[in-house]
């Protein structure tokens, strides 16, 4: 689904409004994020960066006047890792 820029930015105020805002990498120039938000009962996820430096001029979704967002939903999800064995 498509958001208006305008719409997600002025609206809802995102990013800072986000249920969930995660850093999923980063650059020399950028930091790179992914949110969820929710929207008239609906929860949506999409990606956003932002200037890594108060000398950046960069902010969410520049050059973008619409947003694409994916429909996501809260599920259990099972994790297995690598964990030090306690002797």
């Amino acid at each position: 689904m498509k958001f208006k820029k305008s719409y997600l930015k002025n609206e809802l105020d995102l990013p800072y409004s986000a249920m969930v805002d995660e850093i999923t990498d980063t650059s020399r120039w950028s930091i790179h994020h992914k949110i969820v938000f929710e929207h008239e009962g609906k929860f949506y996820q999409t990606h956003y960066s932002e200037g890594a430096t108060e000398m950046q001029d960069e902010s969410p979704w520049d050059g973008q006047t619409e947003v694409d967002c994916v429909e996501v939903e809260l599920k259990d999800v099972v994790v297995k890792k690598w964990v030090p064995k306690k002797i």
